[in-house]
């Protein structure tokens, strides 16, 4: 009883460090979490044999056609009962853009499928994890028997990982950086399909390892050419001198999964 009572006054300091969950929270252990946070994907790769990928970026916002237009017509019929509304005609005009992007859900789903049926097991499919196009790029390598892989990531508002992940290859990480590092590091193309900041984030990220060669170069496929070329000016940034003349060329613009597919294929001699 007395050895008992000696422990329990010691019950905090007590605990085994590596069983201590409170003291791996303490803001002196992050660089332990961060290291945890590389280690534990790393361990499971390996023993899944995953050694090459191919990552999607794209945004989570970003439906199938049906469902966009479920959502128009949803944001519609509240804006038809508050028609001066500001919020509400902000919501139909985001769902009338989210509809004219949803055919680059249908796109992403073709390209990883197109990954698997020409590439066999080499190339593994890997997203951010979550819905939208990330849902739809491992929907097509998982129902085509390809690896399905999902960096997921804590958010405040809750996201889970969507259905089509291989069994023990989704992921949920703290750190931006850690999950970066993970995109990058098996990497053997990216191909980016319309997105707000996380893909913007995402993409500029590879441009700049590429550029600064910090990554070998690697095909960057930007997929969905009135989107791209609306909202990202390569050509602006050259003419004011900010990027070089070859810096232009580092992510071609195409408008379908069979021309994504095209320039990774060509680039490995598929």
């Amino acid at each position: 009883m007395k050895k008992t009572k000696e422990i329990s006054k010691h019950s905090s300091s007590y605990i085994k460090a590596y069983e201590d969950v409170e003291l791996l929270k303490n803001d002196d252990l992050r660089p332990v979490r961060m290291e945890l946070e590389t280690l534990k994907p790393e361990i499971y790769f390996r023993k899944k044999g995953v050694t090459e990928t191919i990552v999607c970026f794209g945004s989570a916002r970003i439906s199938e056609t049906a469902v966009a237009k479920e959502k128009l017509a949803d944001a519609q019929k509240k804006l038809a009962k508050k028609p001066k509304d500001i919020t509400l005609q902000n919501k139909v005009k985001a769902a009338q853009g989210l509809l004219s992007l949803s055919k680059y859900y249908d796109e992403a789903r073709l390209f990883t499928k197109l990954v698997v049926e020409n590439a066999g097991e080499r190339f593994s499919v890997v997203t951010g994890g979550g819905p939208g196009i990330m849902e739809a790029a491992n929907r097509g390598a998982y129902e085509n028997g390809g690896r399905s892989i999902g960096l997921n990531i804590t958010l405040p508002h809750e996201q889970e990982p969507n259905p089509y992940i291989t069994q023990n290859l989704a992921f949920l990480f703290h750190y931006f950086a850690i999950r970066k590092l993970h995109f990058v590091l098996r990497a053997r193309a990216f191909v980016v399909f319309p997105g707000g900041f996380g893909t913007f984030d995402e993409l500029f990220e590879i441009l700049t390892l590429i550029q600064t060669s910090k990554k070998k170069k690697i095909p960057v496929v930007l997929v969905g050419k009135e989107f791209w070329t609306s909202v990202f000016n390569v050509d602006a940034l050259a003419k004011y001198g900010v990027i070089s003349m070859e810096d232009k060329h580092l992510c071609p613009i195409v408008d379908t999964a069979k021309e994504a597919w095209h320039i990774v294929a060509k680039f490995y001699d598929l």
